[in-house]
Order: C-alpha cells, then structure tokens, then sequence
C-alpha cells in the first residue's frame, strides 16, 4: 500500500503500539496483562508496520528471524522452570532475586516469573509473525 498518509502515521503508531507491548508484559504479574497479551500487541505494530510500508522492509525492521525468536522465547519459557527445580522446588516455581538495596531495602526485584512472561512474549511474536510472514508472501 503507497498511503502516505498510513506511512506517516505508522512511523509514530508502531513506537507507541510497542511500548504500550512492553507496558502489558511488565504489569501482567499483578494485574491482567502478561506475555500473551503483550506479544500479540507487539505483533500487530509489526503488521502494521508491514501493512504500510512492505514485507521486506518488516522484516529488516524485525531484524531477526521470526522462527528464530520463537525458538529462544520457548526455550526462555522452559528455563525458566530450572532454578525452581535447582532449589528442590516444583518446576515452575516463583523465585526472586533482589538486585541493588542496601540499608533494609530489598531493591528491585527480578523473578522467574518475568523470565517466562518475556518467553512467552517472545515466543508469541515470533509465532504470530512467521505466520503472517508466510501467509502473505504467498
């Protein structure tokens, strides 16, 4: 599609379309939200992308395999379940690490729960864009 008008406004709707993708994925541990939501948030700023300007301009905006992004989201997911495991914990079990603090403060807390949110982001944007992909290059 040659809209310049789609063209100039996607330029703008795609940054905003994915950090609203990144807010999703950060407050879906306590709030409705998470991976799933954000990745498919996230996947239609790139269709969007690829609607305005063309495929392989969507791809190069991409800059990694969709297929290859999938594959590191699923096996994030799943690592994920290691340090539970590690702990004589279930798999999957949540663990937080606290980086920084200092004076009776416990810092920011980073867990095993955000490790397979981001899988799962990742995992649904490189899915939903290898399909899209292939759908419409044939």
């Amino acid at each position: 599609m040659n809209s310049v008008i789609l063209q100039g406004a996607t330029r703008l709707l795609v940054a905003l379309i994915l950090l609203f993708s990144v807010y999703m994925l950060l407050r879906g541990h306590n709030l409705p939200g998470g991976g799933f939501i954000a990745g498919l948030i996230a996947s239609a700023a790139f269709i969007l992308y690829a609607l305005a300007w063309s495929m392989r301009e969507a791809r190069e905006a991409l800059r990694i395999s969709p297929v290859r992004l999938a594959t590191v989201g699923a096996l994030l997911s799943l690592g994920s379940a290691v340090p539970g495991a590690l702990q004589a914990n279930p798999p999957f079990t949540g663990l937080w690490l606290f980086l920084g603090g200092g004076d009776g403060e416990k810092g920011v807390p980073l867990s095993t729960v955000l490790l397979f949110d981001i899988g799962i982001y990742l995992a649904v944007l490189g899915s939903v864009l290898a399909l899209f992909f292939t759908l419409e290059e044939d």
